[in-house]
């Protein structure tokens, strides 16, 4: 897998499973998404020349140490090039993320989402959690119709949560979960991202 046909992987997985049923609800977040990755990629290039070349240097003033001395600091500094960014990868998917929350695409999707989470669980008596925004937003018609479609009660939670977006949604007794949020999707996605990043720091090695 290069990098950028793990970059869309990445976007899609962040807008999760429910959203291939409406691709065009996320194109803007795909490639915001493309273009923080393609970015990433550039810099880990750079980082990685810029290390090399420092080795360079080293391995002439160092001859006898180059085996060990040398070899072990660049893959220090790999290491921590490669952590550095993850995390601006990361911090700019979180952006994007906030930006498609706040546009008018974000609705469908979410509504998409909560019909897919409640399937996935599959009782007929759910609480909905979700952010202090779209707990304004839905409204008891909108639960009414859902309700109705997926022919379950769901109810929605007081309980407010710091999502960026998404929702959970648990059977009365909380004894099932399950986990919709954007922050979660984002999580899962991290130790993909720290493989791609590590493959193109370390494949000219």
């Amino acid at each position: 897998m290069d990098v950028k046909n793990g970059v869309s992987t990445i976007a899609d997985e962040v807008i999760g499973d429910a959203k291939k049923e409406e691709k065009t609800v996320i194109s803007k977040a795909e490639n915001n998404a493309k273009e923080t990755l393609e970015k990433a990629k550039a810099q880990a290039d750079q980082i990685h020349q810029e290390i090399l070349n420092q080795a360079n240097v080293k391995a002439a003033s160092e001859k006898r140490k180059i085996a060990s001395v040398t070899e072990v600091d660049i893959r220090n500094n790999l290491l921590q090039a490669k952590e550095n960014l993850v995390d601006i990868a990361f911090e700019k998917a979180l952006v994007n993320l906030k930006d498609f929350v706040e546009s008018e695409e974000y609705h469908d999707y979410f509504l998409k989402l909560i019909e897919y989470a409640a399937k996935k669980i599959g009782q007929k008596n759910l609480i909905l959690q979700v952010n202090a925004k779209d707990h304004e937003w839905i409204t008891q018609n909108t639960l009414k119709h859902l309700s109705a479609k997926l022919q379950l009660d769901l109810q929605l939670s007081e309980k407010i949560e710091p999502y960026i977006g998404g929702c959970k949604i648990h059977t009365v007794d909380d004894k099932i979960i399950f986990d919709a949020t954007l922050n979660s999707k984002l999580q899962e996605l991290k130790p993909l991202l720290r493989v791609e990043v590590a493959k193109n720091l370390f494949e000219a090695l």
